[in-house]
């Protein structure tokens, strides 16, 4: 059995691993490559394979660094299936054909550019309809239930706690008359945050050949939950207090949710004053709407706290709006505080938080909420460091709102519970190679799994096979 791994490998994006077993070739995600405009369009764009050699490929979630290539591939040419959660399709549904707007969009900005320099246009990675076509490719299967892959291979899905729908896999593969496994963590989540359950501690008989093992946050610990949540409620404490606005830019897969959970739970709890609450991001509303369609994966608490409330569900409650129109959402202006907007992207680079921040960082009674880890150059990485002057839309801002950082609401899993979910395999694993990190993150958690009693750990690099 080959591996090759083709993405994520020495870095945290573009998550893409091929396995080569009797003489056919499956794939375990086929995420974007994110870095310098010109390398990530070469890399996403040229694959080191041929997609029509491909069986079948198998998606552990649908964030775009793992699943955001898909439809380039179908462009070239795969045409199987995309196994993947039933909750991973779903999302998928908007992720990708979102991802293809973007990949339009992109190009057309970029068109417009080098027509004014004279140079050739480019070529979108692929389109909206590209997307589409590979929406038709996948095929749901639930969480604990077993699907051959092709014959000879037998996967199962286990629940990774990261977003909505991720999985470990499993894969049991039968090899000259030998069963092999190996275990793909994907990504894994934390322990003790809202909705989703924790991570599946994995447990298999016989050896583990390989596994694939994530390493994202692998020389750090992350602060506790509860904290970041306290300060959530400070911020809307303050917000009422001033009769302005508290801006949050959040992501709008996982991030946006788990805001939505706790200021429910802090209102019905009297922990801060009730006021409304816009959540003015199209793919966050969407998203929405598939984690209460499969509000069986959610975790107990969330469960139990669903049944005892009076709206019956953790996502809605009379102070939150769900932003669809254009005009709704300019409609937020000429409204009177105290509210609330969580609105996309994450880094404000794009997208309808823009147009919020452009129009609130002038005045002092609002509030920006960072809560999440800012890229250097970007927007919030300028609002993080409380530059006195930003530029949005070419045009220049004082910043007069306060500014407050949240840290802790990351939903990887640290060093440690990387290391706690990984122990138990220790005696039966016989490699295990780290993915999905930086090099000095993975060169910790190397020592710590050694540590744990895993004999050999490796981190390969990109484009690097293996014989296992």
């Amino acid at each position: 059995m080959d591996i090759e791994f083709h993405g994520a490998a020495r870095t945290v994006t573009g998550s893409q691993h091929l396995i080569t077993l009797n003489g056919a070739q499956f794939l375990l995600d086929c995420g974007l490559f994110q870095g310098r405009r010109k390398e990530t369009y070469y890399r996403n764009q040229h694959f080191l394979y041929d997609p029509q050699d491909l069986a079948v490929v198998i998606l552990s979630h649908a964030h775009t660094d793992h699943a955001g290539n898909l439809p380039n591939l179908i462009k070239r040419g795969y045409n199987g299936v995309i196994h993947a959660t039933r909750a991973t399709e779903d999302m998928c549904q908007f992720m990708l054909r979102d991802s293809g707007r973007i990949q339009e969009s992109d190009v057309r900005f970029v068109n417009k550019r080098r027509k004014r320099r004279g140079s050739p246009p480019i070529e979108p990675l692929y389109s909206l309809q590209d997307a589409e076509q590979a929406l038709s490719h996948f095929e749901g299967t639930d969480y604990n239930q077993a699907f051959e892959v092709f014959p000879g291979v037998v996967a199962k899905f286990r629940d990774a706690g990261h977003i909505l729908g991720s999985a470990i896999t499993l894969l049991e593969l039968e090899e000259n008359g030998q069963t092999r496994q190996v275990v793909f963590s994907g990504d894994l989540g934390r322990k003790g945050k809202p909705i989703l359950r924790d991570p599946i501690k994995v447990e298999i008989e016989g050896e583990i050949d390989a596994l694939i093992m994530e390493s994202t946050y692998g020389n750090r610990t992350h602060h506790d939950p509860e904290v970041a949540v306290k300060k959530l409620g400070k911020a809307v404490r303050h917000i009422s207090e001033t009769k302005g606005r508290l801006i949050i830019p959040s992501f709008a897969v996982g991030r946006t949710q788990d805001l939505i959970f706790w200021l429910h739970r802090m209102m019905d709890d009297g922990d801060v004053p009730r006021m409304r609450i816009f959540i003015d991001s199209p793919l966050a509303v969407n998203i929405t709407n598939i984690f209460r369609e499969h509000h069986d994966i959610f975790d107990a608490e969330t469960l139990a706290f669903m049944g005892s409330d009076d709206h019956g569900g953790a996502l809605r409650f009379p102070e939150i709006t769900y932003v669809s129109s254009v005009e709704e959402s300019k409609s937020i202006n000429d409204m009177d505080g105290p509210l609330i907007v969580i609105s996309a992207s994450g880094m404000c680079e794009a997208g309808r938080i823009l147009h919020h921040l452009r129009n609130n960082i002038g005045d002092e009674r609002n509030m920006v909420l960072i809560v999440s880890w800012q890229a250097p150059h970007t927007l919030g990485r300028r609002l993080v460091e409380k530059q006195p002057v930003v530029r949005i839309f070419g045009d220049e801002f004082k910043l007069r709102a306060k500014v407050e950082t949240i840290n802790g609401l990351s939903a990887h899993a640290d060093r440690d519970e990387l290391v706690e979910w990984a122990r138990p395999l220790a005696k039966q694993t016989k490699n295990v190679f780290l993915v999905h990190g930086e090099p000095e993150p993975q060169a910790e958690l190397s020592t710590r799994l050694r540590e744990a009693g895993f004999a050999n750990v490796y981190a390969p690099e990109l484009h690097e096979a293996v014989v296992v």
